[in-house]
């Protein structure tokens, strides 16, 4: 089978698309029609996630595609159109092995090019606002990184899941017309956000900070917190991991909070089905829009990695594998 893997640790450039042997251990075999690329895809390439693999291996964590072969007390049947998680390594390939716990049933209504784009982003926004968010009725939502991957979903759901304002925050022009189309009720430019979300507020400021991006927005971000705010901490793409003044949190009674989406489901047996069952009623309805991601052939896996990881990307970045 064709396969997209890592043969040295020396970044996006490092990865090649070629020939491998299919995986032989048991669970549901997918015959795989799209691989989502996500940044830990990028980080893999250097051996910098907190899970190093020995090259050579294969990337992806996300799938789409037919199932082949199913055990008996799996969930879905051969021929069934579903989504899957392998959580890291195995994605990008023809064929991918995953336990029956990670397969998931595919709403008719969505493609598998937008399928691949679903799991590992919204799950995560799913998760980071209604068990981490605490989201309410009626809140406001501001978006750091709204033009990426995690963004974008955050934009989709945000309103879905009660938020009356959400405002997105993007560096260039260009990214705030992918911010309007995923769903954003405002966009504002990163210089000067903290600002701009408290005149949108009327001065209160925001309820709900997505920060997939971290780095010297971070001070600004609890700055632009309401009272009783919470700061959901998703990852660092902007490089730095900052540091917090836990004094601050004390004088607007606000929370800074992790989203760890993947140790999350590791440590809770069963969250993985409620998550999706939840969001797969609101794609099946029609609530939730799919993503609309861009699409890489699988030849061209290194440059598909690399716009994450330049940051180059606009929204959910996905790999047809067949046709």
């Amino acid at each position: 089978m064709r396969a997209a893997r890592v043969t040295r640790l020396d970044g996006p450039d490092a990865v090649e698309v070629a020939e491998v042997d299919e995986p032989a251990r048991d669970g549901v075999v997918v015959e795989v029609h799209a691989a989502g690329v996500a940044f830990p895809d990028a980080l893999l390439t250097r051996g910098l996630y907190q899970y190093r693999p020995e090259p050579p291996f294969v990337l992806g964590a996300e799938i789409a595609g037919v199932v082949r072969s199913a055990p008996d007390a799996a969930r879905v049947r051969p021929g069934d159109r579903v989504v899957g998680l392998t959580m890291l390594t195995g994605g990008m390939a023809e064929i991918a092995v995953l336990p029956p716990d990670r397969v998931f049933k595919l709403p008719d209504n969505v493609s598998f090019e937008s399928g691949a784009g679903v799991l590992f982003n919204d799950l995560t926004v799913y998760f980071a606002l209604s068990v981490r968010g605490r989201l309410q009725t009626g809140e406001t939502v501001l978006v750091h990184g709204a033009a990426g991957g995690i963004g974008t979903s955050a934009l989709r759901l945000a309103s879905v899941l009660g938020a009356s304002r959400v405002i997105a925050v993007v560096s260039t022009e260009e990214k705030a017309q992918i911010a309007t189309a995923a769903g954003a009720t405002d966009v504002v430019l990163a210089e000067g956000f903290k600002d701009a979300a408290k005149e949108l507020t009327g001065g209160r400021g925001v309820d709900i900070v997505v920060d997939p991006v971290g780095g010297d927005r971070f001070t600004d971000s609890l700055r632009s917190l309401a009272p009783g705010g919470r700061l959901l901490v998703i990852g660092f793409t902007g490089g730095d991991i900052p540091t917090v003044k836990v004094n601050r949190l004390l004088l607007n009674n606000i929370d800074v909070v992790g989203v760890g989406w993947g140790a999350w489901a590791g440590t809770h047996p069963g969250a993985l089905t409620e998550q999706w069952a939840a969001l797969e009623q609101l794609l099946a309805s029609g609530k939730l829009s799919p993503p609309e991601p861009v699409v890489y052939p699988l030849e061209e896996a290194a440059a598909a990695i690399a716009s994450l990881e330049n940051r180059s990307a606009k929204g959910k970045v996905v790999l047809r594998v067949r046709d």
